[in-house]
């Protein structure tokens, strides 16, 4: 027999809010369609990534708010390289995850369920003036997969927008089209998603995810005027061979085309995963493979110091930003986002913010 007032306690939560995107099904099951899991869920049960829970035919998410990071931090760490470049977001997460990476860099927070009894609670209105009082131009919802947070960040971005902060996510782009759609609507405009490799990668290590679901979020988002960047993490013994980056690249250019950056980046071993990390060398290969392929903007992260952390003119191929991992260390873009020696327009979303001193 279920006890109606531990249900009534749970309920009175500040945490526990019905959810924004479901259906109810017979029988008193409901279906999740805030990701593509679509997770049917009985009674008393959770979805896959644990975080919402159907009661009495409802399903509710239980983080909502619940915070298990808040930080100012550069948008270039993101990576975002194209957007509001030299900006600070004020960064925030929350538990678990929709995936299974077993080489997550953030297991802590993503390989947590949520207790919310034992939460730690910020209302979007505390969020709001958090980000104001620390001069943050813009929010970010990051560190754990953001579709977790994503009735809080409706909200929280709502809220934003009025006082012209921007909004983003760093993500593994697994959201429904619906989810996407909101997102835009309560003032989401920045998207950067994690490409983990090819079907046969998402099929062995993501439980089966479907990689198609990934593609199609980052073309459609691009559609709807979203701000995208891609990353693929080259995972030693994973997705490293020379086969797998070129369909990267290739699909990559298909669907979103030569402009769009791609940040490839360097896997070091973490959680339940400890290949070696990625060689510099494989990293290079795939970075003069795009460029050869016709890729205009492609990176190389986790190499501080290396030179496919600067963005190149595609035209003249002089460097008009100059960075040090996250620090911008040169910016000769005009005011218009135009190269000083031949005048090609750099895709910029934002503006440059000269918040740390650079270098020249």
């Amino acid at each position: 027999m279920r006890d109606d007032v531990l249900v009534k306690e749970l309920l009175s939560l500040p945490t526990v809010k019905e959810a924004y995107l479901y259906e109810k099904l017979r029988g008193y099951k409901v279906r999740c369609k805030v990701c593509e899991r679509r997770c049917i869920i009985e009674p008393g049960g959770r979805g896959f990534c644990g975080t919402r829970v159907n009661i009495d035919g409802k399903l509710y998410t239980l983080v909502y708010g619940d915070l298990s990071a808040i930080e100012s931090r550069p948008i270039e760490i993101k990576p975002f390289f194209h957007y509001w470049p030299g900006s600070t977001a004020l960064t925030f997460s929350t538990w678990s995850c929709n995936f299974t990476c077993p080489w997550c860099q953030n297991w802590t927070l993503s390989k947590s369920l949520p207790n919310p009894y034992n939460a730690h609670y910020v209302s979007p209105e505390t969020l709001i003036k958090i980000a104001l009082k620390n001069k943050d131009e813009g929010l970010c919802v990051s560190f754990n997969e953001p579709t977790l947070l994503f009735e809080y960040s409706i909200d929280v971005f709502k809220l934003g927008r009025k006082r012209g902060l921007y909004a983003c996510y760093v993500s593994n782009g697994y959201m429904t089209l619906d989810s996407l759609k909101m997102l835009h609507d309560a003032g989401m405009d920045g998207l950067k998603i994690d490409i983990k490799g090819d079907k046969e990668v998402y099929e062995k290590y993501i439980s089966g995810a479907n990689v198609e679901v990934v593609w199609r979020n980052a073309r459609e988002a691009l559609k709807m005027g979203f701000h995208v960047e891609m990353v693929f993490l080259i995972i030693t013994g994973v997705n490293d061979d020379e086969n797998t980056i070129h369909e990267i690249i290739e699909r990559h250019l298909k669907e979103l085309g030569p402009d769009v950056p791609l940040h490839f980046t360097r896997y070091y071993p973490a959680y339940e995963f400890h290949n070696p990390p990625t060689k510099v060398e494989t990293l290079e290969m795939a970075y003069k493979m795009a460029r050869k392929m016709g890729l205009h903007y492609p990176y190389i992260g986790n190499v501080p110091g290396h030179y496919g952390e600067h963005t190149y003119c595609p035209n003249c191929g002089y460097a008009v930003i100059k960075r040090f991992n996250w620090r911008i260390i040169r910016y000769k873009l005009d005011e218009n986002n135009r190269c000083p020696k031949c005048g090609t327009k750099i895709p910029i979303r934002g503006k440059h913010i000269k918040k740390i001193r650079m270098f020249l």
